[in-house]
């Protein structure tokens, strides 16, 4: 690039990414036909030049640019519609000024105490009890269907603000063992407010959670109004771990699949817009990731032996993850298969998805909830007033 012309976001190739990578609702996944290495919608060389991975992380900080552009005025829409519904300003905290551990509960990093969302998949889950699933709504006991806004108990957390919308965006990651979950966090939304992100890494139940259905904990951890919610691994875990390690009896995990939808369904109705990524990566590229791991002493904290356990089932979660994206791809919350073995093209990839998931929304900024004019002049007013005593 010459001296003196300023970098642009350059749109993928071969159409939008929502297109490239969704998955066909209601039809077959074949996991098997998708190369991990591939880069669809990426540029040529002829736009990328020699240096591909330069290229592409150069293109997530343009990009990342505007996603937080566009998180700010999804968080400033959420603000002032709520500040013109409860103008006392006391029904809520959407300036982010409130504590932190009150804001995110016990964990004040909203991390779920796991920072690498690596613990051992049996564990992450545990074994249902009895009576769980009886429970569709996720309300811990409560009827099916009584719970729209998707609160559970969580409060204000699924609640769509008097006299406003209750617009905001839910990524969910789902990958493999060293899939890059973290990583992709850290690169895309790192260049977003942390007063307006939402993140929660899904890790072993509590003795609580393991009480209530298992979508309770997932309404619980829903992004306010205005927010940008990241959830590291999901409800997923609960058709994908849960199955292929034998947690639960196949008719209680074969039911998820039509309360994922409607739960889904419900969420797309109170202003969530889902963005739900699985990051693809191969069996070598994980085989390489845990060398890597092991190899390196400040990276034993990301080891799991678990891991390797579950990597000795593969097939059967390739499977598992296959059935998920096929039953649970749908027009409301449909599902991307993003190619995950080449960590520069992930970021680029799934900051565009985001980029093109916020041009969906058609977002801007509010208008003002005051007069201007009158403003100014107040403000104005003092200044004058001593310029001229000062004479």
């Amino acid at each position: 690039m010459s001296a003196g012309v300023e970098a642009a976001v350059v749109a993928p190739v071969g159409g939008r990414l929502r297109e490239l990578l969704r998955v066909s609702p209601g039809g077959p996944v074949e996991l098997g036909s998708i190369d991990p290495r591939s880069t669809p919608g990426l540029p040529g060389p002829e736009v990328t030049g020699e240096h591909r991975k330069g290229w592409a992380r150069g293109q997530v900080e343009l990009v990342g640019a505007e996603l937080g552009r566009q998180q700010e005025m999804l968080f400033a829409t959420a603000k002032a519609r709520a500040a013109r519904a409860d103008p006392t300003g006391l029904g809520g905290d959407l300036s982010g000024l409130g504590s932190a551990p009150a804001r995110l509960g016990a964990d004040p990093t909203g991390l779920g105490g796991d920072l690498s969302g690596l613990g051992s998949a049996p564990a992450r889950l545990g074994a249902e009890p009895p009576g769980r699933d009886d429970d569709p709504a996720g309300l811990g006991g409560g009827p099916a269907g009584l719970d729209p806004a998707g609160l559970g108990s969580a409060g204000v957390v699924g609640e769509r603000p008097a006299g406003g919308d209750g617009r905001r965006v839910l990524l969910v990651l789902q990958a493999m063992d060293c899939g890059g979950k973290d990583g992709a966090i850290k690169r895309v939304a790192g260049a977003m407010n942390p007063l307006g992100l939402h993140i929660r890494s899904f890790g072993a139940p509590t003795a609580e959670e393991l009480r209530h259905h298992f979508l309770w904990r997932i309404r619980r951890a829903l992004p306010p109004p205005g927010y940008v919610g990241i959830f590291n691994r999901s409800h997923y875990e609960d058709v994908l771990v849960a199955r292929v390690e034998s947690l639960v009896p196949e008719p209680v995990w074969q039911a998820r699949y039509d309360e994922i939808n409607a739960f889904e369904r419900e969420l797309a109705g109170t202003g969530v817009t889902l963005v739900k990524v699985l990051l693809h990566i191969s069996y070598a590229e994980q085989g390489e990731r845990l060398l890597d791991r092991l190899a390196d002493p400040r990276k034993h904290w990301k080891y799991d032996p678990a891991d390797v356990d579950a990597r000795a089932r593969w097939d059967a979660y390739q499977a598992a993850y296959a059935e998920a994206l096929s039953r649970c791809g749908t027009p409301a919350a449909p599902w991307y298969v993003l190619p995950a073995d080449r960590k520069w093209y992930r970021d680029w990839a799934l900051a565009h998805l985001l980029r093109e998931t916020f041009d969906t929304l058609q977002l801007g900024y509010p208008p003002a909830g005051f007069d201007v004019r009158h403003e100014r002049e107040r403000l104005l007013g003092p200044e004058r007033s001593s310029q001229v005593n000062s004479r």
